[in-house]
Protein backbone atom coordinates (compact mmCIF):
# COMPACT_ATOMS: atom_id res chain seq x y z
CA UNK A 1 0.00 0.00 0.00
CA UNK A 2 2.98 2.53 1.19
CA UNK A 3 4.60 1.36 -2.82
CA UNK A 4 1.34 2.43 -4.31
CA UNK A 5 1.36 5.71 -2.22
CA UNK A 6 4.72 6.64 -2.78
CA UNK A 7 4.38 6.04 -6.85
CA UNK A 8 1.47 8.41 -7.01
CA UNK A 9 2.92 11.14 -5.68
CA UNK A 10 5.68 10.84 -7.73
CA UNK A 11 3.60 11.09 -10.89
CA UNK A 12 1.70 13.58 -9.57
CA UNK A 13 5.16 15.62 -8.73
CA UNK A 14 6.01 14.93 -12.42
CA UNK A 15 3.00 16.80 -13.64
CA UNK A 16 2.90 19.11 -11.29
CA UNK A 17 5.73 21.60 -9.78
CA UNK A 18 5.08 24.22 -6.78
CA UNK A 19 7.33 26.95 -7.68
CA UNK A 20 8.13 30.36 -5.83
CA UNK A 21 8.26 34.11 -7.77
CA UNK A 22 8.75 37.47 -6.13
CA UNK A 23 7.17 35.60 -3.01
CA UNK A 24 4.52 34.23 -4.36
CA UNK A 25 3.75 30.36 -4.46
CA UNK A 26 2.46 29.05 -7.24
CA UNK A 27 1.58 25.67 -8.27
CA UNK A 28 1.93 25.21 -12.20
CA UNK A 29 0.19 22.02 -13.86
CA UNK A 30 1.26 21.08 -17.53
CA UNK A 31 0.82 24.79 -18.84
CA UNK A 32 -1.53 25.94 -16.32
CA UNK A 33 -0.39 27.82 -13.83
CA UNK A 34 -2.05 29.06 -11.03
CA UNK A 35 -0.93 31.89 -8.58
CA UNK A 36 -2.22 31.68 -4.41
CA UNK A 37 -1.85 35.54 -4.17
CA UNK A 38 -1.60 37.50 -7.67
CA UNK A 39 -2.96 41.00 -7.02
CA UNK A 40 -6.86 41.56 -7.08
CA UNK A 41 -8.72 44.56 -8.65
CA UNK A 42 -9.08 46.85 -6.32
CA UNK A 43 -13.18 47.48 -7.90
CA UNK A 44 -15.23 44.89 -9.77
CA UNK A 45 -17.78 46.06 -11.83
CA UNK A 46 -21.09 43.73 -11.66
CA UNK A 47 -23.02 43.10 -14.69
CA UNK A 48 -26.66 42.06 -13.50
CA UNK A 49 -28.35 39.35 -15.85
CA UNK A 50 -31.00 38.39 -14.11
CA UNK A 51 -33.68 40.26 -15.52
CA UNK A 52 -33.00 38.60 -19.09
CA UNK A 53 -31.04 35.59 -19.05
CA UNK A 54 -32.29 34.60 -15.87
CA UNK A 55 -35.91 34.88 -16.45
CA UNK A 56 -35.85 34.45 -20.44
CA UNK A 57 -36.30 30.78 -20.09
CA UNK A 58 -39.34 30.87 -17.42
CA UNK A 59 -42.10 28.76 -18.53
CA UNK A 60 -44.55 30.82 -17.41
CA UNK A 61 -44.67 34.65 -18.48
CA UNK A 62 -43.61 36.69 -16.20
CA UNK A 63 -45.34 39.81 -16.04
CA UNK A 64 -43.85 43.18 -17.15
CA UNK A 65 -44.55 45.07 -13.99
CA UNK A 66 -42.71 42.49 -12.08
CA UNK A 67 -39.74 42.84 -14.23
CA UNK A 68 -39.76 46.28 -13.73
CA UNK A 69 -40.03 45.96 -10.48
CA UNK A 70 -37.37 43.45 -10.16
CA UNK A 71 -35.30 46.34 -12.33
CA UNK A 72 -36.13 48.87 -10.12
CA UNK A 73 -35.21 47.15 -7.04
CA UNK A 74 -31.46 46.03 -8.50
CA UNK A 75 -31.11 49.92 -9.58
CA UNK A 76 -31.53 50.59 -5.92
CA UNK A 77 -29.13 47.67 -4.56
CA UNK A 78 -26.43 49.58 -6.61
CA UNK A 79 -25.64 47.66 -9.31
CA UNK A 80 -24.36 49.43 -12.44
CA UNK A 81 -25.14 47.50 -15.04
CA UNK A 82 -28.83 46.10 -15.39
CA UNK A 83 -29.51 43.89 -18.52
CA UNK A 84 -33.04 45.07 -19.08
CA UNK A 85 -34.50 42.95 -21.96
CA UNK A 86 -33.98 41.12 -25.09
CA UNK A 87 -35.07 42.27 -28.51
CA UNK A 88 -35.03 38.76 -29.91
CA UNK A 89 -38.15 37.51 -31.81
CA UNK A 90 -41.26 36.50 -29.30
CA UNK A 91 -41.65 33.47 -31.64
CA UNK A 92 -38.57 32.09 -29.75
CA UNK A 93 -38.29 33.95 -26.81
CA UNK A 94 -41.95 34.15 -25.78
CA UNK A 95 -40.96 35.45 -21.82
CA UNK A 96 -39.08 38.95 -23.92
CA UNK A 97 -42.20 40.05 -26.11
CA UNK A 98 -42.73 42.89 -23.58
CA UNK A 99 -38.91 44.60 -23.83
CA UNK A 100 -41.06 47.88 -25.39
CA UNK A 101 -43.17 47.78 -21.93
CA UNK A 102 -40.62 47.13 -19.68
CA UNK A 103 -38.43 50.17 -21.48
CA UNK A 104 -41.00 52.33 -21.08
CA UNK A 105 -41.31 51.31 -17.54
CA UNK A 106 -38.14 51.29 -15.69
CA UNK A 107 -37.06 54.08 -13.82
CA UNK A 108 -33.76 54.85 -14.70
CA UNK A 109 -31.03 55.96 -12.37
CA UNK A 110 -28.13 58.11 -12.92
CA UNK A 111 -25.25 56.18 -13.53
CA UNK A 112 -26.46 53.04 -14.02
CA UNK A 113 -26.62 51.07 -17.58
CA UNK A 114 -29.79 49.24 -18.56
CA UNK A 115 -28.00 47.47 -21.57
CA UNK A 116 -30.63 44.77 -24.28
CA UNK A 117 -29.94 41.74 -26.05
CA UNK A 118 -30.15 42.44 -29.73
CA UNK A 119 -29.27 39.36 -32.12
CA UNK A 120 -29.20 41.19 -35.98
CA UNK A 121 -29.66 44.66 -37.15
CA UNK A 122 -33.33 44.38 -36.83
CA UNK A 123 -33.22 43.63 -33.06
CA UNK A 124 -30.47 46.76 -33.14
CA UNK A 125 -33.21 49.17 -34.48
CA UNK A 126 -36.10 48.01 -32.21
CA UNK A 127 -33.74 48.41 -29.13
CA UNK A 128 -33.05 52.03 -30.03
CA UNK A 129 -36.51 52.73 -31.30
CA UNK A 130 -37.97 51.62 -27.55
CA UNK A 131 -34.82 53.86 -25.94
CA UNK A 132 -31.72 51.49 -25.61
CA UNK A 133 -28.48 53.48 -24.96
CA UNK A 134 -26.59 50.28 -25.10
CA UNK A 135 -27.03 46.58 -26.95
CA UNK A 136 -25.32 43.07 -26.84
CA UNK A 137 -24.39 40.82 -29.38
CA UNK A 138 -24.03 37.34 -28.56
CA UNK A 139 -21.76 35.03 -30.32
CA UNK A 140 -20.24 30.97 -29.50
CA UNK A 141 -16.89 29.84 -29.96
CA UNK A 142 -19.03 26.56 -30.91
CA UNK A 143 -19.99 25.91 -34.22
CA UNK A 144 -22.71 23.77 -32.91
CA UNK A 145 -24.10 25.67 -30.63
CA UNK A 146 -24.07 28.49 -32.62
CA UNK A 147 -26.71 26.57 -34.85
CA UNK A 148 -28.38 25.27 -32.28
CA UNK A 149 -28.37 28.91 -30.70
CA UNK A 150 -28.68 31.37 -33.50
CA UNK A 151 -29.32 28.86 -36.31
CA UNK A 152 -26.35 30.37 -38.01
CA UNK A 153 -22.38 29.27 -37.81
CA UNK A 154 -19.78 31.17 -36.00
CA UNK A 155 -18.57 32.74 -39.42
CA UNK A 156 -22.40 33.55 -40.54
CA UNK A 157 -23.02 35.14 -37.03
CA UNK A 158 -20.09 37.64 -37.21
CA UNK A 159 -21.35 39.02 -40.02
CA UNK A 160 -24.38 39.95 -38.51
CA UNK A 161 -22.02 41.55 -35.82
CA UNK A 162 -20.44 43.42 -38.08
CA UNK A 163 -23.71 44.98 -39.14
CA UNK A 164 -25.01 46.15 -35.68
CA UNK A 165 -21.68 47.62 -34.65
CA UNK A 166 -21.43 49.49 -37.67
CA UNK A 167 -24.88 51.18 -36.89
CA UNK A 168 -24.05 51.36 -33.75
CA UNK A 169 -20.76 53.29 -34.09
CA UNK A 170 -22.67 55.75 -36.60
CA UNK A 171 -24.99 56.19 -33.92
CA UNK A 172 -22.77 56.81 -30.81
CA UNK A 173 -24.18 53.28 -28.96
CA UNK A 174 -21.84 50.99 -26.95
CA UNK A 175 -21.88 47.61 -28.05
CA UNK A 176 -20.98 44.33 -25.84
CA UNK A 177 -19.91 41.66 -26.81
CA UNK A 178 -21.23 37.70 -25.47
CA UNK A 179 -19.19 34.65 -26.25
CA UNK A 180 -20.78 31.46 -25.50
CA UNK A 181 -19.28 27.76 -24.53
CA UNK A 182 -15.36 29.30 -23.59
CA UNK A 183 -14.97 26.26 -21.49
CA UNK A 184 -17.01 23.60 -22.95
CA UNK A 185 -19.84 22.83 -25.08
CA UNK A 186 -22.84 20.11 -24.60
CA UNK A 187 -22.39 19.25 -28.27
CA UNK A 188 -18.25 19.57 -28.79
CA UNK A 189 -16.98 18.91 -25.32
CA UNK A 190 -14.46 20.56 -24.44
CA UNK A 191 -13.64 24.12 -26.55
CA UNK A 192 -9.88 24.71 -27.90
CA UNK A 193 -8.74 28.18 -25.88
CA UNK A 194 -7.67 29.01 -29.37
CA UNK A 195 -11.27 29.21 -30.76
CA UNK A 196 -12.16 31.42 -28.05
CA UNK A 197 -8.99 33.89 -28.15
CA UNK A 198 -10.09 34.29 -32.06
CA UNK A 199 -14.21 34.91 -31.58
CA UNK A 200 -13.05 37.44 -29.23
CA UNK A 201 -10.66 38.93 -31.06
CA UNK A 202 -12.91 39.47 -33.92
CA UNK A 203 -15.39 41.14 -31.67
CA UNK A 204 -12.82 43.32 -30.54
CA UNK A 205 -11.65 44.30 -33.91
CA UNK A 206 -15.58 45.02 -34.72
CA UNK A 207 -15.61 47.54 -31.94
CA UNK A 208 -17.24 45.91 -28.63
CA UNK A 209 -15.91 47.82 -26.01
CA UNK A 210 -16.07 44.68 -23.40
CA UNK A 211 -16.47 40.95 -24.08
CA UNK A 212 -18.00 38.98 -22.02
CA UNK A 213 -16.55 34.97 -21.80
CA UNK A 214 -19.37 32.62 -20.77
CA UNK A 215 -19.13 29.34 -19.29
CA UNK A 216 -22.73 28.65 -20.49
CA UNK A 217 -23.15 24.74 -19.40
CA UNK A 218 -20.85 25.41 -16.57
CA UNK A 219 -18.56 22.80 -16.67
CA UNK A 220 -15.45 24.70 -16.29
CA UNK A 221 -13.13 24.66 -13.76
CA UNK A 222 -9.90 26.83 -12.64
CA UNK A 223 -7.29 25.09 -14.77
CA UNK A 224 -9.44 25.36 -17.92
CA UNK A 225 -10.24 29.03 -16.94
CA UNK A 226 -6.82 29.98 -16.27
CA UNK A 227 -5.43 28.33 -19.38
CA UNK A 228 -8.22 30.01 -21.75
CA UNK A 229 -7.76 33.88 -20.43
CA UNK A 230 -4.00 33.02 -20.98
CA UNK A 231 -5.21 32.90 -24.47
CA UNK A 232 -7.53 35.46 -24.90
CA UNK A 233 -5.11 38.01 -23.14
CA UNK A 234 -2.78 37.65 -26.02
CA UNK A 235 -5.33 38.97 -28.51
CA UNK A 236 -7.12 41.65 -26.55
CA UNK A 237 -6.43 43.85 -23.23
CA UNK A 238 -7.41 42.11 -20.46
CA UNK A 239 -9.92 45.79 -19.43
CA UNK A 240 -11.94 44.56 -22.28
CA UNK A 241 -12.57 40.94 -20.97
CA UNK A 242 -15.33 40.20 -18.40
CA UNK A 243 -16.39 36.87 -17.15
CA UNK A 244 -19.81 34.99 -16.90
CA UNK A 245 -20.08 32.01 -14.91
CA UNK A 246 -22.53 29.34 -14.53
CA UNK A 247 -22.72 26.87 -11.69
CA UNK A 248 -23.26 23.53 -12.64
CA UNK A 249 -20.70 21.93 -11.26
CA UNK A 250 -19.99 24.49 -8.26
CA UNK A 251 -16.92 26.21 -9.72
CA UNK A 252 -18.89 29.13 -10.57
CA UNK A 253 -16.76 31.12 -7.60
CA UNK A 254 -13.54 29.31 -8.08
CA UNK A 255 -13.32 30.20 -11.85
CA UNK A 256 -14.40 33.73 -11.19
CA UNK A 257 -11.87 34.32 -8.32
CA UNK A 258 -8.94 33.13 -11.22
CA UNK A 259 -10.25 35.81 -13.51
CA UNK A 260 -9.96 37.96 -11.07
CA UNK A 261 -6.36 36.82 -10.40
CA UNK A 262 -5.46 37.33 -14.43
CA UNK A 263 -6.66 41.10 -13.93
CA UNK A 264 -10.65 40.66 -14.90
CA UNK A 265 -12.46 43.38 -13.38
CA UNK A 266 -16.06 42.66 -14.68
CA UNK A 267 -18.36 39.66 -13.85
CA UNK A 268 -21.91 38.73 -15.31
CA UNK A 269 -23.95 37.35 -12.54
CA UNK A 270 -27.43 37.07 -11.93
CA UNK A 271 -29.77 37.45 -9.04
CA UNK A 272 -30.99 34.57 -6.68
CA UNK A 273 -28.90 32.36 -9.53
CA UNK A 274 -32.01 32.68 -11.65
CA UNK A 275 -31.87 31.56 -15.56
CA UNK A 276 -29.75 28.88 -17.54
CA UNK A 277 -29.82 28.04 -21.10
CA UNK A 278 -32.34 25.71 -22.86
CA UNK A 279 -29.91 24.58 -25.77
CA UNK A 280 -27.68 23.34 -22.57
CA UNK A 281 -29.82 20.22 -21.51
CA UNK A 282 -28.79 20.01 -17.48
CA UNK A 283 -27.29 23.38 -17.29
CA UNK A 284 -27.83 25.01 -13.69
CA UNK A 285 -28.54 28.79 -13.48
CA UNK A 286 -26.00 31.70 -13.63
CA UNK A 287 -24.09 32.24 -10.50
CA UNK A 288 -25.67 33.98 -7.99
CA UNK A 289 -24.92 38.31 -7.68
CA UNK A 290 -25.52 37.85 -3.64
CA UNK A 291 -22.87 35.07 -3.63
CA UNK A 292 -20.62 36.90 -5.70
CA UNK A 293 -21.12 40.07 -3.91
CA UNK A 294 -20.01 38.41 -0.44
CA UNK A 295 -17.46 36.97 -1.82
CA UNK A 296 -16.32 40.18 -3.29
CA UNK A 297 -16.76 42.16 -0.13
CA UNK A 298 -15.01 39.57 1.51
CA UNK A 299 -11.70 39.84 -0.24
CA UNK A 300 -11.90 43.50 0.52
CA UNK A 301 -12.89 44.55 -3.36
CA UNK A 302 -15.18 47.19 -3.57
CA UNK A 303 -18.43 46.93 -5.89
CA UNK A 304 -20.60 49.84 -4.87
CA UNK A 305 -23.62 47.34 -4.07
CA UNK A 306 -25.65 46.90 -1.03
CA UNK A 307 -25.74 43.33 -0.18
CA UNK A 308 -28.90 43.41 1.92
CA UNK A 309 -30.98 45.39 -0.87
CA UNK A 310 -30.17 42.76 -3.48
CA UNK A 311 -31.06 40.20 -1.06
CA UNK A 312 -34.43 42.09 -1.27
CA UNK A 313 -34.50 41.98 -4.65
CA UNK A 314 -33.51 37.90 -4.46
CA UNK A 315 -36.41 37.69 -2.25
CA UNK A 316 -38.77 39.66 -4.28
CA UNK A 317 -38.50 37.52 -7.88
CA UNK A 318 -38.39 34.40 -5.64
CA UNK A 319 -41.50 34.89 -4.45
CA UNK A 320 -43.42 35.93 -8.01
CA UNK A 321 -41.86 32.75 -9.06
CA UNK A 322 -42.84 30.87 -6.26
CA UNK A 323 -39.38 29.31 -6.10
CA UNK A 324 -36.62 29.27 -3.80
CA UNK A 325 -33.16 31.54 -4.08
CA UNK A 326 -30.58 29.88 -5.47
CA UNK A 327 -28.04 32.25 -3.65
CA UNK A 328 -26.46 30.68 -0.86
CA UNK A 329 -25.82 34.36 0.95
CA UNK A 330 -29.55 34.77 0.99
CA UNK A 331 -30.39 31.35 2.20
CA UNK A 332 -27.79 31.26 5.04
CA UNK A 333 -29.21 35.12 6.20
CA UNK A 334 -32.73 33.84 5.97
CA UNK A 335 -31.58 31.09 8.25
CA UNK A 336 -29.60 33.57 10.46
Amino acid sequence: MAVMMMKKMMRMRMRMRIVQTSGRYCISAKSVSLCANKPLPERVKIVEVGPRDGLQNEKSIVPAEVKIQLIDMLSEAGLPVIEATSFVSPKWVPQMADQDEVMRGISRKPGVNYPVLTPNLKGYRAAVKAGAKEVAIFGAASELFSKKNINCSVEESLQRFEEVTAAAKQEGIPVRGYVSCVLGCPYEGKVSPSKVADVVKRLYAMGCYEISLGDTIGVGTPGGMSEMLEAVKKEVPVDALAVHCHDTYGQALANILVALQNGISVVDSSVAGLGGCPYAQGASGNVATEDVVYMLHGLGIQTGVDLQKLIDAGTFICRSLNRRTGSKVAQASCKL
